[in-house]
């Protein structure tokens, strides 16, 4: 079996995967290989064994934890990778849930039991939220679980953070300079965005930016041996973005038509004014108003 057949025969996976998990989440020696560059640019760590690095997944979430020949823990850290390409407050409590999972997983392998006098010492979290958005943030956001409590607590007694890494376009360049591997990823993420930016729909968005990508021998002709699935998962990814993009867009029109109505029937405010205030289609609010 060539390398090509080997490499494509370890990505047969369905399209409901993301890209980002396919590159840098499957048990293939390429995917170990950017992993580990991928880890090591985040930790500041000079690792060299990618079978070190053990992977587990929990949906398209990646969680690590990194052993040495003996299979103890090296650095003491469980590390949970996740890719976005829309804004979400709410990934520290998702990261909660995750790192549960992650935790009793991990517990299990290990045949360890809470119902003891000792205490039982799990890996350091640490969750990192990849994002690829439209939504222009800063470099690093830290995000606070205390920031979803409904009542303001200041204690730091519960908290949780989600570290998200914006990786478009002129952000975390030191980052992507590191891991190239990340920098393919970014950059094909990047052609799609710009081709649909320029008024191309996402069949074509994306069809150019994989030939370019194949041109470019991005991840060393990943993009070429694994078109099919690559496509596929693109489109798909791409096509959830829009639908969430339009739900949300709708509801927005739905709460601004909302608080046009009540400015009008609570405060007798004349209809065109609070529809211009609330940013609201005069149209729909007036419909509303009948």
């Amino acid at each position: 079996m060539n390398e090509s057949t080997s490499v494509n025969k370890g990505f047969q996976h369905e399209y409901k995967d993301r890209l980002f998990k396919a590159i840098f989440g499957r048990n293939t020696p390429q995917s170990k290989k950017w992993r580990l560059e991928l880890y090591n640019a985040l930790n500041g760590s000079n690792y060299t064994d990618p079978d070190a690095l053990e992977l587990n997944t929990i949906e398209n979430v990646i969680y690590l934890t990194m052993r040495n020949d003996i299979s103890f823990l090296v650095d003491s850290q469980m590390t949970l990778y996740e890719q976005q390409s829309t804004y979400n407050p709410n990934m520290p409590l998702r990261g909660l849930m995750y790192f549960a999972q992650a935790y009793q997983i991990y517990l299990s392998k290990l045949g360890k039991i809470l119902h003891r006098t000792s205490i039982v010492k799990i890996p350091n979290p640490r969750f990192v939220v990849f994002y690829n958005g439209s939504r222009e943030v800063p470099d690093k956001v830290e995000l606070k679980l205390s920031d979803a409590f409904e009542k303001q607590d200041t204690s730091g007694n519960f908290e949780w953070t989600a570290t998200m890494i914006n990786i478009n376009k002129n952000h975390n360049e030191s980052l992507q300079k590191k891991c190239e591997p990340l920098y393919n990823y970014t950059s094909y993420v990047e052609r799609i965005s710009a081709n649909k930016k320029r008024g191309m729909s996402g069949k074509d968005a994306v069809d150019e930016a994989m030939d370019w990508a194949i041109r470019e021998n991005l991840l060393d002709g990943f993009f070429k041996i694994q078109k099919e699935e690559v496509l596929g998962m693109s489109l798909t990814e791409y096509d959830e973005e829009e639908a969430f993009r339009n739900f949300y867009e709708d509801g927005r029109e739905a709460k601004a038509i909302e608080d046009a109505v009540m400015l009008v029937n609570k405060y007798n405010a004349d209809p065109k004014v609070a529809a211009k205030d609330m940013n609201a289609p005069l149209e729909s609010v007036l419909e509303a108003l009948k």
